[in-house]
Parts: C-alpha cells; sequence; structure tokens
C-alpha cells in the first residue's frame, strides 16, 4: 500500500526500544524505593542503577562483547534482576538457565546457546563442575554467594560477583544500537526432543512491559500492579522472565521483594514481613504456600495474585477466595513472551459476591491491548464465539518470538500461515472471554468425542477429601482413549475410586460432563510428577502408566 512518509529532519533522533530506557523512569520517581533480597540485602532504586553499571563493567573486562551470550545460575535474587538489565544492555544475551532441568538438558541448552560466561550460584557450582569440560564455549565463571564467602570450586572462576562490583566504576555509557538485537534467551522444554531455544529482541520486551504496566496498572475495578504496590514473584526469574514483571516493576519504581530458593513457609513470612500486595505464580506453588503452616496464622486478604501457566481448579480458587486473596487468571506461554489474555470482570461482575465470581475469576480472560487472537479450527475458520464450539488458539501480537534459535523447521511450524499456533484448545464466548480446555495433546479422544482433561481436574478437585489431580488419556481398544486419574490426598484423609466417580455423577446428572468422562482408573498417590517450572508433567505421566 502507497502510504504518505514525511522525512525526518536532519537531527532527528529515530528513539530505539532499548532496555536501558526502562530504568529512566524508577528511579526519577521512586529513588529511595527498596529491592529487597530475602532477609539478606536491601537497597534503594539510585543503587541498582549504580549496580547494574558495575556489572556492566565487570562483564566487559570478563571479556562479554556484543552478540556474546551470558549465562545465569541463580535463585529469584536482586543479582539476577540486575543481570536482567545489564547484560542486554552492553549488546550481550542473557540466557536464563533453568536450574531444574537435567544436568544433562543443561549442558545442551548451554552448549546450545554458546555461553561464553556463567553467572553461577554457590549451589550449582556442583552442576557447573559436572558439565565444566562439556561446555567448550564458556570462558569462565562469576560466583555468586549469600555467605561471607563463595564455596571453593575447581571452576576457572573470575571471582566473587560482590567482589568484582565493589571494585568496579557505578558510571558507564551504555550505547545505542538496533532495538531489533536479541536481548534474551531460554529453553522451553517440549513433549519430544530436546529443548528449542526461545529469543526475544529489545524492542519485543520493551513493548510487552509497557503494554502489562498498562494491563495490570490500569486494569477496571481491581490495579493488580501500580507504583504504591510491593511485588514479590512466585515465578521463577529463568521462567519467560519471570512472566515480564520484573521489568514492569523496575519501570513503574515499585518496591520488590526477591525471596531466593522458594519455600512456602519463607514465601509467606516475606509476604508479611515485607507487606507484599502483588504476587504471580502457578497453582502447584499457590497450593503449597496456602497449604504451608505459616499460612494457618497468616492474614492473606487484599493480596492481589495472578495464577497462570496451567488451569487453576476451582477448589484452589476457593481456597485462595476463602483467605481473602483477589486473584485473576492469566495466559500466555514461553514463545508468547509470555502475557496474552487476564481475567476481566465487567462492573456487574465484579458487584457479585466472591463466591459467585470464582467460575469468572478462572477463566483465560479477554486478550490484551495490541493482541490479536483467535481460535480456529483445523481449516484455520474461526470457530463460533458462543462458549462451546472449540479450536487452537492462534495469535499475533508486537513480542512474539519469530521462531526457534537455530532450529528454523521448527519455528516455520510454530509460525504456520503467519499466526504463531499455541497448540492449546479453546473456546471463546460472545464477549470475547477465552477459555482455555486443554492442551492438543493432552485432550483425551474417547468414542468420537473429546474430552477436557482440565475440566474434569477441576470438578474432581472439588471432592473435599483431595488435593491434588493430574488427568490424561491411556488407550483403551474400544474407545481410543479413556480418562486416567491421579489423585493425592488430603493429608491424613483417604479417598477411593468409587467415592470420587460417585462425586463425577452429579456432574453427568446436571449435563457438565458425559458419563464417558468419568475415569474408570483412578490411582491414589503420594505425589504427582511436575515439570521443572511446577506444571503438572502429563508426558512423565503417560510414560509411566504406558
Amino acid at each position: 500500500m502507497k502510504t504518505k512518509i514525511i522525512e525526518s529532519a536532519d537531527n532527528a533522533y529515530q528513539y530505539p526500544l532499548l532496555i536501558k530506557n526502562l530504568l529512566l523512569s524508577g528511579k526519577r520517581y521512586q529513588p529511595t524505593q527498596e529491592i529487597v533480597y530475602s532477609d539478606l540485602f536491601r537497597y534503594d532504586y539510585r543503587t541498582l542503577y549504580q549496580r547494574i553499571c558495575k556489572l556492566a563493567h565487570v562483564l566487559t573486562d570478563a571479556g562479554v562483547g556484543a552478540g556474546d551470550t551470558v549465562a545465569v545460575m541463580d535463585w529469584d535474587s536482586h543479582r539476577y534482576l540486575e543481570a536482567y538489565f545489564a547484560v542486554p544492555m552492553i549488546g550481550a544475551i542473557l540466557h536464563h538457565v533453568n536450574i531444574r532441568l537435567s544436568p544433562d538438558q543443561i549442558s545442551y541448552t548451554m552448549n546450545h546457546a554458546e555461553d561464553s560466561l556463567v553467572l553461577v550460584h554457590d549451589d550449582f557450582v556442583a552442576i557447573a563442575e559436572q558439565l565444566t569440560e562439556q561446555l567448550p564455549c564458556v570462558r569462565g565463571y562469576i560466583q555468586l554467594t549469600d555467605e561471607a564467602k563463595p564455596v571453593a570450586t575447581s571452576l576457572n572462576t573470575f571471582g566473587d560477583y560482590e567482589a568484582l562490583l565493589e571494585k568496579a566504576s557505578d558510571h558507564y555509557k551504555f550505547p545505542d544500537f538496533d532495538e531489533n538485537s536479541v536481548a534474551t534467551l531460554f529453553y522451553t522444554t517440549g513433549t519430544t526432543g530436546n529443548p528449542k531455544g526461545v529469543y526475544f529482541s529489545h524492542r519485543q520486551l520493551v513493548l510487552h512491559t509497557i503494554n502489562g504496566a498498562a494491563t495490570l496498572g490500569l486494569y477496571d475495578g481491581q490495579p493488580l500492579l501500580r507504583s504504591e504496590d510491593v511485588y514479590m514473584p512466585m515465578t521463577p526469574m529463568f521462567h519467560v522472565h519471570a512472566w515480564g514483571v520484573p521489568y514492569i516493576a523496575t519501570m513503574l519504581g515499585v518496591k520488590q521483594v526477591y525471596p531466593g530458593r522458594y519455600e512456602p513457609n519463607k514465601l509467606v513470612k516475606l509476604y508479611r514481613d515485607e507487606k507484599v500486595t502483588f504476587s504471580h505464580g502457578v497453582p502447584t506453588v499457590l497450593q503449597m504456600i496456602l497449604n504451608c503452616a505459616e499460612a494457618e496464622t497468616t492474614d492473606m486478604t487484599g493480596w492481589k495474585m495472578v495464577t497462570g501457566g496451567s488451569a487453576p481448579t476451582l477448589a484452589l480458587a476457593q481456597q485462595m477466595a476463602d483467605k481473602g486473596i483477589l486473584f485473576h487468571t492469566a495466559y500466555g506461554m514461553s514463545e508468547t513472551c509470555p502475557l496474552l489474555t487476564l481475567t476481566y470482570l465487567n462492573p456487574s461482575e465484579q458487584a457479585l459476591d466472591m463466591n459467585d465470581q470464582l467460575a469468572l475469576r478462572i477463566k483465560t480472560g479477554i486478550p490484551n491491548a495490541m493482541v490479536d487472537l483467535r481460535v480456529a479450527d483445523p481449516s484455520g475458520n474461526d470457530v463460533p464465539h458462543d462458549g462451546e464450539s472449540v479450536g487452537e488458539v492462534v495469535v499475533r501480537a508486537p513480542w512474539l518470538t519469530q521462531g526457534y534459535y537455530k532450529e528454523p523447521e521448527k519455528g516455520a511450524e510454530l509460525w504456520q500461515n503467519g499466526w504463531l499456533h499455541t497448540g492449546d484448545v479453546a473456546s471463546i464466548d460472545e464477549a470475547g472471554v477465552l477459555q482455555i480446555k486443554d492442551r492438543i495433546k493432552d485432550v483425551i479422544k474417547t468414542g468420537g468425542e473429546w474430552i477436557s482433561s482440565i475440566e474434569l481436574e477441576s470438578l474432581i478437585s472439588q471432592h473435599p477429601q483431595v488435593a491434588e489431580v493430574a488427568v490424561i488419556g491411556i488407550p483403551d481398544e474400544k474407545w481410543g482413549e479413556r480418562a486416567y486419574a491421579l489423585i493425592v490426598p488430603v493429608s491424613g484423609q483417604t479417598v477411593d475410586a468409587g467415592a470420587l466417580q460417585a462425586h463425577l455423577m452429579q456432574f453427568v446428572e446436571s449435563g457438565r460432563i458425559n458419563k464417558w468422562a468419568i475415569p474408570e482408573k483412578i490411582s491414589v498417590v503420594s505425589e504427582i510428577p511436575k515439570t521443572s517450572v511446577g506444571k503438572l508433567n502429563k508426558k512423565l505421566i503417560r510414560m509411566q502408566v504406558s
């Protein structure tokens, strides 16, 4: 299309969307606001900027240049936050190492990313030592410690993080460069094969941050994250930039609390002591927090929470509501940076009693601004917006990964026909509310009908003796597949298959599900396998029961 382009003035500055510019506002508006690391360390926003400058000097002195990749192996910390900025701001790429992967998978991702320098916490030094001979690209390590001295190691280290920062200058002139430069890289595990590298540019992260700030801060009826809030993540910083919220929080200048290793009682104590008002996490982590000893004596009224990563059950929603938590459900995936949708309640829905809001709050919500989202059938046609018809969620937005690192054929599969294919099955209603039904690979296909494992999990979770549940499809000669449920009972209680099947019959009688959706096989177990980020590991469950 031929449009009118007006030539810029000769000296007009073409402002690039770079991560460094997210730092401009926080220290202007909230210079004395705190960054807190567990119960060990705290400083203000002026100091944050100085430490980012110092880290930039440390990295360049260690030989890191533009286009190099720097890996971080750390718990959620102030150091990780500093690396979120310093590494990409010098033109390098930050590799968020998933420390919960197996050593073989960690080795694969670090080699695939061609990491040149590694920031490694004491807790992961042993793994780094085990892998060092397998990582020819790594030129050296910087140790991160929470003690007076780092642990002794055979690694080729440049020194201790704090000691190196102490010697460095707190001024650094961060350069301008192309906003499409890659800023971050991390790896997502799939159902088969090696982890896939997902990457994002400065431009994408800045746009995601601005959009996220608007979505969380201007939300009708209940702003979730604004400048007066206190933020504590409960989604690992190695997992999709902790959903991008640390960038949002830093731009806003809010008080940030980084908990280190996730321990439920410690998280609740930090919430209480630091007066946290906003957090986010996957349902399994939230369940652990609600069930821990500290939660029994802690008032959680008004704690604003976003849950995502997997569908929250109605039972979890009820438990959060009973504690006074104001929760919303978000949807996204590693490849989408991740925010795509968030629960939205109109004024009449907000006026409902909280118990009447629960079914609405666990829905996936409305697409965020600038997100072009469709639910399409296998032919690529939009399904009816009736809340019943299902199809695959396909999406376009300015911050979606443009492919998989070094795997163009998988990137082409992800981006069929110019839409990012999520692999999620969903419906959408007249009001545009999205409801994820299942992953395509987790839908149970029985007798020509599709059954949502997520819906069955939500219904089973409403049984008072059920603490955790996972549902998968297992092969069946007659029906193709039948539902199979794993149950963890509430501590000190028992539950059997017959009681659960009888519990599900009420939903058959009400027309919620068909009779053949009731699992014929139900196993009571002490623990359900989880992925490295706390989701139900249905891939492993299927392998174990096959």
